[in-house]
């Protein structure tokens, strides 16, 4: 097959992997890929098998500037590449890039397939803090992401939460949930890591692995930590990760030194995707903070798969989908007086688990992906 894929990111640059990273890698394997790449991201430029094609004339880091700028030659690169790639079929994830992609391809008599990895009203509104400005942009994407549904010939989605969701809007969607790597992610000794942290091999050590924004409430979990260490004087909380677009990042360090804690709590900052077994090694517990309340239902974050295949025991806010699947290694907190007991009792035990995640591999879900592809392209 000849494919378009328009993701929701800067597919070169941007610095934590994607579903369609480890997806269309996989079906590059076999398939001839095209992408555009959007200048947004600063990370280093990733290797690609897919065909990459220039899309960006205006170079703004801000997302939503650049999106908006760029859309006629969003349009403009986008058909040339249907036309002269003969492109079979289109796989669109963005907003706005989506739209321009599903304009070209229906003027080509091309089938479209959107793969709504999130909720983009509501993780679109994340990035701000003015009330105003986030119903603004809630309702305007909402009203993009409608557009480009109804011009789609079939919908992709990550949770089964997010299936019902589409359900009461009107669209019938098809579930294809995150995964995981298992060739990179499976238990692995953290020492290396703990060394060149500087972390003890007596301590205990709550974790985080991921983009560090809004959405997730590590705030709470660091004004919880003066209560752990009382308890667990040897608890350290590290931090994998960076802000991408927010301050989030410094308004975190910034607590730890207020609350006096600062020596308990490591910022690792953004690692290379394949050290991230060696941190996540490091951890004796993980954890998915996840805050806003509209997201709680449709949530299915891929590092619970990450975090599952390293074999680690986890602590997560309630979110369904994680708790359908569920384990052994599963713990809820539904209060931060409920975190800190876990915390404590998992000090106690220390547990590891050996989990079987085939199921949830990347190569499960591209041949998942692959068969709906060949379904819309098979006369």
């Amino acid at each position: 097959m000849r494919i378009l894929l328009v993701s929701t990111q800067d597919y070169i640059h941007h610095p934590v992997p994607s579903r369609h990273h480890y997806i269309f890698e996989e079906l590059g394997l076999r398939h001839d890929v095209h992408v555009p790449h959007f200048h947004v991201s600063r990370a280093p430029e990733r290797e690609t098998r897919l065909t990459v094609h220039e899309a960006t004339r205006f170079a703004v880091k801000s997302p939503l500037l650049h999106y908006t700028l760029n859309a006629p030659e969003h349009y403009r690169v986008l058909s040339r590449v249907i036309r002269e790639q003969e492109i079979e079929v289109v796989v669109a994830a963005h907003v706005l890039a989506g739209t321009a992609v599903i304009r070209a391809a229906r003027r080509q008599g091309v089938p479209v397939l959107f793969d709504l990895k999130d909720w983009f009203p509501d993780s679109a509104a994340a990035y701000y803090d003015n009330p105003l400005l986030q119903r603004v942009i809630r309702r305007s994407v909402l009203e993009i992401v409608r557009f480009n549904l109804d011009r789609s010939d079939r919908i992709t989605t990550v949770s089964p939460g997010l299936v019902d969701k589409l359900a009461h809007l009107g669209y019938r969607a098809e579930l294809i949930t995150n995964g995981v790597d298992t060739r990179i992610f499976h238990p692995t000794d953290g020492t290396a890591s703990r060394e060149a942290l500087g972390i003890d091999t007596g301590d205990f050590v709550i974790g985080f692995a991921g983009s560090v924004e809004r959405w997730y409430a590590l705030d709470r979990v660091i004004e919880s930590m003066p209560a752990v260490l009382e308890r667990v004087p040897e608890a350290l909380l590290l931090v994998v990760g960076g802000s991408l677009f927010t301050g989030y990042l410094p308004e975190l360090v910034a607590l730890a030194e207020g609350l006096g804690i600062r020596d308990r709590v490591r910022f690792a900052g953004t690692q290379p995707y394949a050290d991230l077994p060696a941190f996540i090694g490091a951890m004796d517990v993980c954890t998915i903070p996840l805050r806003p309340p509209q997201w709680v239902d449709i949530a299915l974050p891929n590092k619970f798969f990450e975090y599952s295949a390293c074999g680690r025991p986890i602590l997560s806010t309630p979110i369904p989908d994680v708790e359908r699947i569920g384990g052994e290694h599963l713990d809820i907190y539904r209060s931060y007086g409920e975190f800190v007991e876990r915390v404590v009792a998992l000090a106690n035990e220390r547990p590891t688990f050996d989990l079987d995640m085939s199921g949830y591999d990347w190569r499960t879900k591209a041949v998942e992906f692959e068969k709906i592809l060949e379904e819309m392209t098979c006369p």
